[in-house]
């Protein structure tokens, strides 16, 4: 499935690794170099100035999204819920 992270950006669920607080940016070192690592490669995908609440890390890019973590964990437990989700339509054309 796919989640919808903001700013026209759409990422395949199954290549998500992680999603964060943009506030480990400055707190954590390790996720401080990963991302200038990632800069150097030009993969990581910028959000407006000032408008990033979350990074969303994939299998191939960084992603720095406006919208919360918690706000994406709904959105991917919404995909996982429509998975689960049976379809009945074929029942009642029979």
């Amino acid at each position: 499935m796919f989640i919808h992270i903001g700013e026209d950006h759409v990422i395949q669920s199954k290549d998500v690794v992680s999603i964060i607080d943009y506030s480990l940016l400055s707190s954590s070192s390790i996720v401080e170099e990963m991302v200038f690592n990632q800069r150097k490669n030009k993969r990581v995908i910028e959000t407006e100035e000032n408008a990033a609440k979350s990074i969303v890390i994939t299998i191939d890019y960084i992603y720095f999204s406006p919208l919360s973590v918690y706000t994406l964990k709904k959105r991917a437990n919404m995909m996982s819920t429509l998975n689960r989700i049976e379809d009945y339509t074929d029942e009642s054309e029979v």
